[in-house]
């Protein structure tokens, strides 16, 4: 008897996202700040303030809660997820953002596409 196949429903990109973020090392104590949950507005004043990150991107999840990275000019970044009840907790933060450009539905990328 064969084992069931899993596929990915609407929530496993979310899924593989939380997952891939556990394996993310968490960053050293002094740069993390002293509250990792709290008011939106508060804590996107806070990572302006102190790192200089503002949002690149953002997402709806299906429970509700909005995902966004946040990206400084010097490479610095942090993702946080709000909740419906409009708690903003950060969830991971590193180094080393880039960017890179959206490509269509179906894009296969060739031998030569340069990474940034």
């Amino acid at each position: 008897m064969k084992a069931p196949r899993h596929t990915l429903t609407r929530t496993g990109p979310l899924a593989v996202l939380l997952f891939v973020l556990t394996l993310v090392p968490a960053p050293p104590a002094d740069a993390q700040l002293a509250a990792t949950c709290g008011d939106r507005a508060t804590v996107l004043a806070q990572l302006a303030s102190k790192y200089k990150e503002a949002p690149v991107n953002m997402g709806l999840a299906n429970n509700g809660a909005v995902m966004e990275v946040l990206a400084s000019d010097e490479g610095s970044w942090t993702v946080i997820l709000t909740s419906p009840q409009g708690i903003t907790c950060m969830v991971a933060a590193g180094q080393h953002w880039e960017p890179v450009e959206r490509k269509k539905v179906g894009y296969a990328p060739s031998a030569d596409t340069k990474i940034h």
